[in-house]
């Protein structure tokens, strides 16, 4: 394991919910809450204000508006988010070559690759210029861990959230993780936590001390090895640049049971071409489409086909899930449906599949352009016919310029007007149908002309070190981090 503390672990700050405030003025120091808005939504993201009822991401919707009831409640919008994650993964890869994702909102970075930093002092200038930086570009926040391990770097992340940096000095990291939950640890869940508890292992320094050869007896020979060097701080994992796609897949969560064979047969079709979709945006195609049914009773199947060839042709993969389907029992209603391919491949061999037209395969490129592909937690459905106004979305009206969508029923949809550089706006209520007002895309939350020049880090001084933290730490810079929850 290297000794300086250069591998970097970035955390965007309550991300969905904190690009929501900075596109909403009126929504700033405000509780929101970010997720699927039917019976069976969950929560997404929550801002750090709802955090403070006790409301935390995959929580049901449900749940969360009993403890938050003043909250304001909106649907994601996956597109923004992109837009600013690949904005912020900009100025990472501008640090280094090696810059790992694991999600829109987090990303490792091996800062010594790139040259950026080599030592203690280098390290910590670069984890502050790019926070600086990445609160110019975007105008949100984000914490930063720096330690000599991929590990460690992220547990320095979370010491410093929200809106800070901390940096774990090397040869203080056993000291560091011994009184710490054996949860903290990669690899550590409910089941393998209530495991170690029952043996009597609870801290990390218990897990030290428990050996190798008992962990390994009690865990299996993989884990219990890992485990062991995790406790003692060796983590080698090295930063990756690129990881290989596997699969593609779509999916939908129902507020309702579908219970009417044909309606799930339409709801496949119209998953299978999502999916394809996704695959040209890709430019990627696949041999193996999967189907995934989850019944009334929680129980889920996937049915499988495998294909002569790769292909991302929308009938031939439409074909395929309906073969699939007829195989699976529907009685009694379906809750969720998914869509998959996998075995991937750069190419097509479209000679294999000439059923399909190139003018249908056109067609469904085009509409399945703009779909946005949600996680299973999240519902994002495409609406029906006429128009629908939903929550949180941006929109503009003839007369009163950009707003977005507050909430609407009865016929009725209420709307704010500002932006994100504008003063808490107005509200105003129409009729549904009123020809005055229209969907819009998201504005930018920062100027382009301000976010063409990041702060020099010399402009970023602010520091200060939590009394709960160990003196060999180096601190959290933004002097929040007394409020994380």
């Amino acid at each position: 394991m290297r000794n300086a503390p250069t591998i970097l672990h970035l955390d965007m700050d309550a991300f969905f919910a904190s690009v929501e405030q900075a596109s909403k003025p009126s929504l700033r120091g405000k509780a929101v809450v970010v997720g699927g808005l039917g019976p069976r939504g969950v929560v997404a993201t929550s801002s750090y204000e709802a955090r403070v009822f006790g409301v935390h991401s995959a929580m049901p919707m449900a749940q969360a508006r009993r403890l938050a009831p003043n909250a304001a409640y909106l649907v994601p919008r996956f597109a923004l988010y992109k837009s600013v994650s690949e904005q912020v993964m900009a100025l990472l890869r501008e640090l280094s070559p090696l810059v790992e994702p694991l999600s829109l909102d987090e990303a490792f970075v091996d800062l010594e690759a790139g040259g950026a930093a080599w030592d203690e002092a280098s390290a910590r200038l670069a984890g502050t210029k790019l926070r600086a930086d990445i609160r110019t570009v975007t105008g949100l926040t984000g914490s930063v861990g720096l330690a000599a391990s991929k590990m460690l770097a992220k547990i320095a992340s979370e010491q410093a959230k929200p809106d800070g940096l901390v940096l774990i000095e090397p040869g203080t990291e056993r000291a560091l993780l011994g009184p710490m939950s054996v949860r903290t640890l990669p690899g550590v869940g409910p089941a393998t936590g209530d495991h170690l508890r029952r043996a009597g292992i609870t801290t990390v320094e218990e897990l030290a001390e428990a050996g190798e050869d008992e962990l390994v007896r009690m865990l299996g020979k993989a884990h219990g090895h890992a485990l062991y060097a995790m406790a003692l701080a060796h983590d080698d994992r090295p930063v990756v640049a690129e990881r290989e796609t596997k699969s593609v897949s779509v999916e939908d969560t129902y507020d309702v049971d579908i219970h009417d064979r044909m309606r799930v047969g339409l709801e496949v079709q119209r998953l299978a071409d999502r999916c394809v979709g996704r695959l040209r945006g890709a430019g990627l195609s696949g041999r193996t489409i999967v189907l995934k049914v989850r019944r009334y009773d929680f129980s889920t199947l996937t049915r499988s086909e495998t294909l002569r060839g790769p292909t991302d042709d929308p009938t031939v993969i439409r074909e395929a899930v309906a073969r699939l389907l007829e195989s699976v029992d529907t009685t009694g209603g379906v809750r969720l449906l998914g869509v998959g391919v996998s075995g991937l491949a750069d190419y097509t061999q479209e000679d294999l599949f000439a059923q399909a037209a190139a003018g249908e395969r056109d067609a469904a490129a085009a509409v399945e352009a703009s779909q946005e592909v949600v996680p299973e937690a999240v519902e994002d459905r495409p609406e029906p016919a006429g128009r629908q106004w939903r929550a949180g979305y941006d929109v503009r009206h003839a007369e009163y310029g950009h707003g977005w969508v507050q909430g609407s029923g009865l016929g009725r949809v209420t709307v704010r007007f500002e932006t994100p550089q504008s003063e808490p706006g107005r509200v105003r209520t129409f009729f549904v149908d009123d020809p005055a007002l229209e969907s819009a895309e998201p504005l930018p939350l920062v100027p382009a002309t301000d976010a063409a020049h990041p702060l020099n880090p010399a402009e970023d001084q602010t520091s200060s070190v939590p009394a709960s933290l160990p003196k060999s730490w180096s601190g959290t810079e933004g002097g929040a981090a007394a409020s994380r929850p």
